[in-house]
């Protein structure tokens, strides 16, 4: 019999695979997702989990009753797909034109419902309960706020008193490895989106007329000046352009040209300034050149912050559960967005990644998450299965 949680997990490895795979071939997009949410059921069948599924969204929210009194935790996985083609090659591709987990959260999904399995099975050592949350719309619809509002962090009767979630990586980490860091470990996401509105004229007379082309591209410009010139160098901001629009055929002067921005920080500090300094400096570009300028900054997910005592707990988890020389420190935050940052607003958390790079790939040159070549090795599951349910029973234990 196995005696410890890898061991246990281990056994589960055939099934999950089989559930992730399934998930992988008919991916869903966005907050409504029938299918996955459907499976996620059907796999907890018969744990004695309480479930409730969401209003506004296909969420489910499972609690485990631990043998034992004491509080209570969380963990997540997200759900949805993303809008890509697969280009994979994989046999079990998606099945859905314009739709691919090519950022791995069907692996999240097994893992969890992994973790669901493992923790069943002790639950007699229990001390305190678990709300394992299953969330749609983590790619940009904000599905946590949504979990949040509907009551997830209480769906047990009482506040928890942490939260966990890890993410899969096709690249950059080698296989089965896990980092973290405390502190920030993921970007704030923010947008924005910026209109110069002049005077059309034909573009062999451009006196007569009142151009904001030029003014919009100077804008670009001036937003990138600003980055170097008003942000301290280690406490970063990245203001990337990523559409820049303006005309219909080259001899005509537009009445109006725009573009839209992500803008990532990294402490709550920096999004304030950027939010302000970015707004000022596209005014002041447009006001300079005669036009009327739309700007608006528009919030999007929070700064995912790691509370430095659950990050070390989950460092020593994670080498606890899965073995010596399995865990290490980032030395930075990355540039990614995830929305568990507001779960992190609100309770004690840790986020960490986990390695997911097929064995044949080299993890410095594989295509990382969102690409349509993305591929993750299902081997990771009964990792990411084991390393949550540790990190729930050694947070009970702690009371």
């Amino acid at each position: 019999m196995p005696s410890t949680l890898a061991e246990s997990a281990a056994l589960l490895q055939p099934e999950l695979a089989a559930l992730r795979q399934a998930i992988h071939m008919e991916p869903e997009i966005g907050l409504d997702l029938p299918l996955t949410q459907a499976r996620v059921i059907a796999s907890l069948e018969g744990l004695g989990l309480e479930l409730t599924l969401g209003r506004k969204l296909s969420s489910v929210t499972a609690v485990l009753r631990g043998g034992r009194p004491g509080p209570c935790v969380l963990l997540r996985a997200d759900m949805d797909a993303l809008p890509v083609q697969e280009a994979s090659g994989l046999p079990y591709a998606s099945k859905i034109r314009g739709a691919m987990h090519a950022c791995g959260h069907d692996l999240h999904v097994a893992g969890l419902v992994g973790a669901a399995r493992l923790l069943a099975e002790r639950k007699a050592e229990l001390a305190g309960s678990v709300v394992f949350m299953f969330q749609p719309g983590e790619e940009g619809c904000g599905g946590a706020q949504l979990m949040i509002d509907e009551g997830v962090l209480d769906a047990a009767g009482e506040r928890v008193v942490a939260a966990y979630a890890l993410h899969v990586g096709s690249a950059l980490l080698p296989q089965g490895w896990v980092a973290g860091r405390p502190g920030p470990i993921m970007a704030a996401a923010d947008t924005l989106r910026v209109n110069f509105v002049g005077r059309g004229g034909h573009g062999s007379s451009p006196h007569l007329a009142l151009d904001p082309v030029p003014a919009a591209c100077e804008a670009v410009l001036a937003l990138q000046t600003m980055v170097t010139r008003r942000f301290d160098c280690f406490d970063p901001v990245v203001v990337t352009v990523g559409t820049l629009h303006a005309g219909t055929v080259e001899n005509v002067i537009p009445q109006s040209a725009g573009f839209a921005a992500t803008v990532r920080s990294f402490s709550p500090a920096a999004r304030a300034q950027v939010a302000e300094e970015s707004l000022r400096v596209v005014r002041g570009v447009g006001e300079a050149h005669g036009l009327t300028v739309e700007a608006e900054f528009e919030s999007g997910y929070p700064v995912t912050v790691n509370d430095p005592a659950e990050a070390a707990f989950a460092a020593r988890t994670a080498t606890e559960v899965l073995g010596e020389g399995r865990y290490i420190e980032m030395p930075h935050a990355v540039a990614g967005s995830e929305d568990f940052g507001v779960i992190g607003e609100l309770v004690p958390s840790a986020y960490v990644m986990l390695g997911a790079c097929p064995a044949d790939r080299d993890p410095f040159t594989a295509p990382y998450n969102h690409a349509p070549e993305a591929a993750f090795d299902d081997a990771v599951v009964s990792d990411g299965a084991a390393l949550l349910a540790g990190l729930a029973l050694g947070r009970l234990a702690r009371g």
